[in-house]
Parts: structure tokens; C-alpha cells; sequence
């Protein structure tokens, strides 16, 4: 089996494709340098090259409030270029993977949203990424369709690195208490992406770590671990918070029914991973 991962210089890009490496699958990565996928022709011609098993596709515009701004960029690269993609999986009868997120849902209430519950995204990013969803299916039936939020890992930025930064300069930090989800780190995520794309279980999944906090309680976990005594979390509603340019989901839990039902195992625990991230980055030690 060969697999081509895009956006290797992402947070998830990075780990899948380290994973891939330690399992011996072969595979390939490629970047904005490699093609740009918002071009068709450049995307067939990459994938016509390496003619792959399996597209894993982790490239994304994901930067939530740019996106209001940045309406055009953010579809061409998340819609577009993953329809672009598909068309090409679709010509060669190759499996793809795509990932989408917890912004798809209305974010109210406080259930846990199932794969097939009624969707409708509040923000330009929301709306871009169901429409790649759409695109896949359109186009596909031997894809993957996972969902996950409040994505962190060692190649990048993320919400885990600002919050140390902050503790470590700041003696309090206002952070909003009235959002609920669930943190997923790439490295385990990784491990299930490598399980996922070597069946023919296809369909939707959610797949974040397991577990539900706010960012306030999230703050507070990492401080804690991190050893960070000097900074106060302030708990704050998003109202009191302030208004950002893209809307946030309130409820962004996430219902694992679907892996549970495919016979995948479920992330570890949040705090748990996050107690491996903060050794992977160097923050505390590993205790023998």
C-alpha cells in the first residue's frame, strides 16, 4: 500500500506521516511546495506521479477568524482543493481521508452530535470544510470522513503552546468557560488514521481524545501539569470574552458511536495526552 499525505507541514500532516514511517507503509508527503491543491491540473498531474492507495489529505485553511476576511482563500483551499483531490481519487480507484471538524454543527445545546445528526455551521470555515465533506461523497465511496476539534500537536500552533507562553509571562489569563469539546492530539490520532486507512470500513467518524472540558478548564489542566503555579485562569463567558470575527460553537461534543461501532479503539483521555504532549515538547519530564 502507498500513501500520499498533503500538508505535511501541518500539526496532523507531521504526525501521520511519522507514524507511517514507524509501521513501514510506504508513503509520500507533500506540501504547498509539492502542488498547490487549489489547482486542478498541478493536483491530478502530482497524484498521476505517485499514483497512490491512499490520499490522506491534512491540508487546510484553518485559521478561523481569517477566514471571515478571507472568505474566497479559505473555500478555494478547503473546498475546492479537496474536490480537486477526490476527482482524482475517484480516476484511480484510490481510498482518501479527509478531515473535518466540530465547526460543521449548529454548537448548541449539550448533546453529543452524532455523525448523521443535521449540520450547520456558523462561520465561513465551518461552511467550507462541510462543503468538502459533501464534495468527497459526491465524488467517492471508499473515503474517510473524521471530524475532530481542538486539534493540538508538535509541529505548529496551537492553543496548548499560546496558553504556555502566556502562563509563563502572565499572572492571569481570561479564558472562556461556556465552550465545551474535547482537546485531540495528533499523535494519537495518528495511530488511528494508519488503523482506519488499511480496512474498507469507510463512512463518517468522530475522533477526538476522550473526554469534555472548556478552554478554562483546559488552561487550568495545563497549567497544572506544565507546573505553572504564578498564573490565574479567569474564567469568562464568550460574551464577557469578546467578540471574535467568526462565531463559535457552544457545544462542540463530539458522539464516538461510529468508531465504536466500526471496531476502532477511542482516543486515550485529554489529560492524558496532553501529559504525553507536554513531555513530547520538552515542558516536564517523563517520570521513570
Amino acid at each position: 500500500m502507498k500513501v500520499l499525505v498533503t500538508g505535511i507541514g501541518g500539526q496532523l500532516g507531521h504526525d501521520v506521516m511519522k507514524h507511517l514511517d514507524a509501521l513501514g507503509i510506504d508513503h509520500i508527503g507533500a506540501d504547498r511546495a509539492e502542488f498547490d491543491i487549489t489547482d486542478q491540473a498541478a493536483t491530478e498531474a502530482f497524484i498521476l506521479g505517485c499514483m497512490p492507495d491512499v490520499v490522506v489529505h491534512c491540508s487546510a485553511y484553518t485559521a478561523v477568524d481569517k477566514a471571515e476576511e478571507e472568505k474566497q482563500k479559505c473555500f478555494e483551499v478547503n473546498t475546492v482543493g479537496t474536490e480537486n483531490i477526490a476527482k482524482v481519487c475517484k480516476k484511480i480507484d484510490a481510498k482518501m481521508m479527509y478531515f473535518s471538524t466540530d465547526y460543521v454543527f449548529p454548537g448548541q445545546g449539550d448533546q453529543f452530535y452524532e455523525v448523521d445528526d443535521v449540520t450547520g455551521p456558523l462561520s465561513q470555515y465551518g461552511a467550507t470544510k462541510l462543503a468538502g465533506e459533501l464534495a468527497v461523497k459526491r465524488y467517492l465511496e471508499k473515503y474517510f470522513i473524521v471530524r475532530i476539534s481542538w486539534v493540538f500537536g508538535v509541529n505548529g500552533h496551537n492553543f496548548i503552546k499560546t496558553m504556555l507562553r502566556l502562563g509563563k509571562t502572565h499572572d492571569e489569563v481570561r479564558v472562556v468557560d461556556d465552550q465545551i469539546g474535547s482537546p485531540t492530539y495528533t499523535d494519537d490520532l495518528s495511530v488511528l488514521i494508519c488503523d482506519m486507512i488499511q480496512t474498507e470500513k469507510y463512512g463518517t467518524y468522530h475522533a477526538t481524545n476522550e473526554g469534555i472540558c472548556s478552554w478554562a478548564d483546559f488552561t487550568e489542566e495545563i497549567f497544572r501539569q506544565a507546573g505553572i503555579a504564578s498564573c490565574h485562569v479567569k474564567h469568562v463567558t464568550t460574551e464577557e470574552y469578546g467578540l471574535s470575527a467568526a462565531v463559535r460553537p457552544f457545544n462542540s461534543r463530539l458522539s464516538k458511536k461510529s468508531l465504536d461501532e466500526a471496531g476502532f479503539h477511542r482516543l486515550p483521555a485529554w489529560q492524558d495526552a496532553l501529559h504525553r504532549y507536554l513531555i513530547e515538547l520538552g515542558e516536564i519530564e517523563e517520570t521513570k
